[in-house]
């Protein structure tokens, strides 16, 4: 500065050229800013989808977060517990990156096997870790594997937690390519949740992918409402106008295919927006419904399967056997209220 304050001439001259040049610096820095600016709040959301990791925090969440943040994609974390104890600085960095975080159980065990007394005990020890690591309790659970019944459920929810499944599944844990990774991503709608897991290179590198494909549909990564399991705004608020709202007296009721066989496969659905329900489901011939659970089932002979809500919860599943025929999966054909 002392160069500019010496009395000369030269002294304004030389101020207006810095003055010009701290100006020029100014808008260059506004450049970078606008450039780097994250794509979620760049996009136009007209609706919300939920990207879900699960088993973490693994050695792998710090470049996980990495990639999440440099593509301006928030994530809800399904964290085993265990390894939220043995990793607690890694469960802090999920919270302090903008990720929300839900309960995946203790270590990942087949929890529809144990009594409801151990449901209780591994669900809240679960809690209580995430709690002590990063200052908050989760509202939302994951059952592994995709397994549950009414028992568990109704344990999660005595915890302050709603049960969240999928939508769709990234396969990522099977195997799957980046670009299987990033075309199964672009079946997501709004509302949806998918199922993606922590530690898994093809994963992290379609992330990018996957969030081009979302802003290309004006879509953005929400948080997954406690209230609802379904995919909201970060605010917590319901996405703009993302589609025609259901008819007065229906409901959404979505499959997930939890575990397959040589000879048979599950199916878990969960219903959303009503209490009391009744859900049709198209199985394929020569397919067959074996067992199920959690509802009220009834056939009508032609590969239809109808189940009612009996007071087991939202979440109702069925086993059915392939008959030769393994390809096929059962599809949802209405769900209606009351």
């Amino acid at each position: 500065m002392s160069t500019v304050s010496d009395g000369t001439v030269a002294g304004p001259r030389r101020l207006r050229a810095i003055l010009a040049i701290l100006a020029t610096a100014v808008a260059t820095c506004g450049v970078v800013v606008a450039a780097t600016a994250t794509p979620s709040s760049a996009a136009t959301c007209n609706g919300y989808v939920g990207l879900t990791f699960d088993d973490g925090p693994t050695g792998s969440t710090s470049a996980l977060l990495s990639v999440l943040r440099n593509n301006g994609a928030r994530a809800t974390m399904f964290n085993v517990g265990q390894n939220v104890q043995n990793n607690r600085s890694a469960a802090q960095a999920q919270v302090a990156a903008g990720m929300w975080v839900g309960n995946h159980s203790w270590n990942h065990a087949h929890m529809t096997s144990m009594s409801q007394a151990q449901m209780q005990s591994d669900l809240s020890q679960t809690s209580s870790a995430i709690q002590s690591a990063t200052g908050s309790r989760p509202q939302l659970f994951r059952p592994p594997y995709g397994e549950t019944n009414g028992t568990l459920q109704s344990v999660a929810s005595s915890l302050g937690m709603r049960q969240v499944i999928w939508d769709v599944d990234s396969q990522d844990w099977n195997g799957a390519s980046v670009s299987q990774i990033v075309s199964n991503a672009s079946r997501l709608q709004s509302g949806q949740v998918i199922l993606m897991h922590d530690g898994i290179q093809n994963t992290r590198d379609a992330i990018p992918q996957i969030m081009a494909n979302l802003t290309s549909r004006n879509l953005c990564p929400g948080m997954i409402s406690p209230s609802t399991g379904r995919a909201v705004a970060p605010d917590g608020t319901t996405p703009p106008t993302g589609g025609t709202p259901p008819p007065a007296g229906s409901c959404t009721a979505t499959a997930t295919t939890t575990n397959v066989w040589g000879d048979r496969y599950n199916t878990s659905v969960t219903v959303s927006g009503a209490t009391t329900w009744t859900v049709v489901v198209a199985i394929t011939a020569p397919q067959t419904v074996a067992t199920t659970w959690n509802g009220t089932a009834s056939s009508d002979g032609s590969g239809t399967l109808t189940m009612r809500s009996n007071g087991s919860g939202n979440t109702f599943g069925f086993t059915t056997m392939f008959n030769g025929n393994s390809s096929a999966r059962a599809q949802i054909r209405s769900c209606t209220s009351g």
